[in-house]
């Protein structure tokens, strides 16, 4: 079964998140070894990202004066790892190649999420799917962009390309907009401070089902 999981593109989508995972651990253990002060950082914009808080990972670089490559370049890496893990994990789910009842709710839920959308982008296509991903909103975002692409049934270098080009522009933009505050009013603490509060206070309730679903999950 495994086997013909990775012959498929979903398959070997999923084996490039493994090959970036890997990189990243890589790049965090050597880190560790020579400035555990980065590799906190570089940790804290990993979990940030993960739940959502593409605005507060590059909050965090800039904080730490990472400078624009730096942070542009790492921000866009994480959104691309996890981008290939939802993707992949979204379809290997729906076409019933990975059965687990825990991730399949999880995956129903983020369906709904894309679903919701998918009208409003259809009409535009490539250009709808970019500015979907661009906008910085609760909803939109790479990870929701590219199942909207999987459901507009758009190859799968259209959909990247199209999520990709849409999420480099957003870290970019707020990568300039976070140092613009930085250098006249110094006031991006306080910003970044408010931002991850609201990041909290509007993912409180996917991240408790996310912990109630892994819980329940290990009980069946």
């Amino acid at each position: 079964m495994a086997g013909k999981v990775f012959k498929t593109t979903e398959g070997r989508v999923l084996i490039t998140g493994f090959i970036l995972t890997g990189l990243l651990l890589l790049v965090i253990f050597f880190f560790i070894m020579t400035d555990t002060e980065t590799a906190e950082v570089l940790s804290l914009v990993f979990l940030a990202h993960t739940f959502g808080g593409r605005a507060a990972g590059i909050g965090l670089c800039i904080m730490n004066e990472f400078g624009a490559f730096s942070t542009i370049a790492y921000n866009f890496y994480l959104e691309v790892l996890i981008v290939c893990y939802t993707y992949s994990v979204f379809v290997l789910t729906t076409k019933n190649y990975i059965k687990v009842h825990w991730l399949s709710r999880l995956m129903e839920k983020l369906a709904g999420k894309a679903a919701s959308q998918k009208e409003k982008i259809m009409v535009y296509g490539w250009i709808g799917l970019f500015i979907f991903v661009m906008l910085p909103l609760p909803v939109t975002g790479p990870v929701v962009g590219v199942v909207i692409g999987y459901m507009l049934n758009l190859r799968l270098t259209r959909n990247f390309s199209a999520a990709g080009a849409g999420t480099l522009t957003a870290i970019i933009i707020w990568f300039f907009c976070f140092d613009y505050l930085e250098d006249r009013f110094h006031a991006i603490q306080y910003i970044f401070a408010a931002i991850v509060l609201a990041l909290v206070l509007s993912y409180y309730k996917s991240i408790y089902n996310f912990f109630s679903a892994l819980k329940s999950g290990s009980r069946d």
